[in-house]
């Protein structure tokens, strides 16, 4: 059952780019991003990164909040990975369950076409971020000790996955 304040999970269309953009902006955070900030002048879509990689929620027809999931590799044998690259909740959205939704949309969507793995990656320090992915059924998997350095700090390289089908090989 839905309240009429939840948002929509639904699935990214070309005309969503200004406003996923200006969340993208919006969102950005030493806490969690590598990158440097995006310019204002930036878009969202490119050929990397194409509308159906995304997945958002609308509320009262403005977004508030996406996640990104893509093939973890181009691999054949890597097929069944899933990727999650990107997770971001407007700040006045936060505390609505809004980011939990979207992590399970994404992992039903892998599921759906034909994922067994949903991985992703996360700064050492984003706390927030990290309670959350385990809340979701995520487990840490391998950590890369001071990967990056960010305003003159080591962050640690956290590699988490959740499994999203059982295993049929044995194992």
């Amino acid at each position: 059952m839905t309240r009429d304040d939840d948002p929509t999970i639904r699935p990214a269309r070309p005309e969503d780019e200004p406003g996923l953009a200006a969340l993208n902006r919006n969102a950005w955070s030493t806490l969690s991003d590598v990158s440097p900030e995006p310019p204002e002048t930036d878009g969202i879509f490119d050929e990397r990164h194409t509308p159906d990689q995304y997945l958002l929620a609308v509320l009262d027809g403005r977004i508030v909040g996406y996640v990104r999931q893509v093939p973890a590799t181009p691999l054949e044998c890597n097929r069944h990975v899933r990727q999650i690259q990107g997770l971001a909740v407007d700040d006045a959205a936060r505390g609505r369950g809004i980011g939990r939704r979207l992590v399970e949309a994404a992992c039903a969507a892998a599921r759906a076409g034909g994922a067994r793995k949903m991985t992703l990656r996360v700064l050492g320090w984003n706390a927030p971020a990290r309670r959350l992915y385990e809340s979701c059924g995520f487990t840490v998997e391998g950590v890369l000790a001071e990967e990056f350095l960010i305003g003159g700090r080591y962050v640690d390289d956290v590699w988490m996955a959740r499994r999203l089908a059982g295993r049929t090989d044995g194992n």
